[in-house]
């Protein structure tokens, strides 16, 4: 009976304080919210890299600009993101270390998000994507990079996956200089109006 207590207050200690160990994130586009739940706990290092960049407002006025569908994934892995941040496509901050989904145990799976990067340890939140649909290529042992490093996931959508597809759907005619990006970047990036936690 004092056990079940215990255990009780805790949950109530938890509910009322929240869990250290998730914060929530709310993105507000020109095309409606999508909220993320942040795993702090599980992949401290690119959490607290997004969250640097959500309290200091450097979302804010930003975008989604690149989407990705099978019938545009130049490797034929039947990738499906989209991929948002700044939209001058550099960082304010230094690069961060790669943390790998084997590290985390987590996964690319629908609503995943997620930090790009070049090179293992050249990634940062100023530039982040959202899984649609499985992405397992783009774990740890994966076929999308050659170094079998992967992506290192962070978060996960919870609520907004409808505004994630809208955004993976618009016209992708935009410039890239890059031919594993050709014919991904947004004609018209999405607006990012505000980016803060919940």
């Amino acid at each position: 009976m004092r056990f079940t207590a215990i255990l009780f207050a805790g949950a109530l200690m938890l509910s009322a304080c929240g869990d250290a160990r998730l914060t929530q994130v709310v993105l507000e586009t020109e095309l409606g919210d999508i909220e993320v739940e942040v795993y702090n706990e599980r992949a401290p290092i690119s959490s607290a890299d997004f969250l640097y960049y959500v309290d200091n407002g450097l979302y804010d006025g930003e975008g989604f600009y690149r989407a990705v569908r099978p019938e545009i994934d130049p490797r034929g892995l039947g990738m499906q993101i989209i991929q948002g941040g700044l939209l001058g496509l550099e960082s304010v901050t230094a690069s961060i270390d790669h943390e790998t989904t084997q590290m985390t145990g987590l996964s690319h799976v629908d609503g995943a998000v997620s930090i790009a990067r070049d090179e293992p340890g050249t990634g940062s939140a100023a530039y982040f994507f959202i899984s649609i649909g499985d992405n397992s290529s783009l774990d740890f042992g994966g076929a999308r990079n050659p170094d079998g490093q992967g992506y290192a996931v962070f978060g996960q959508v919870t609520k907004g996956m409808d505004v994630v597809r809208a955004i993976q759907q618009r016209e992708t005619e935009g410039p890239s200089g890059n031919e594993v990006t050709q014919g991904q970047f947004l004609t018209e990036p999405v607006n990012i109006i505000k980016a803060e936690r919940r």
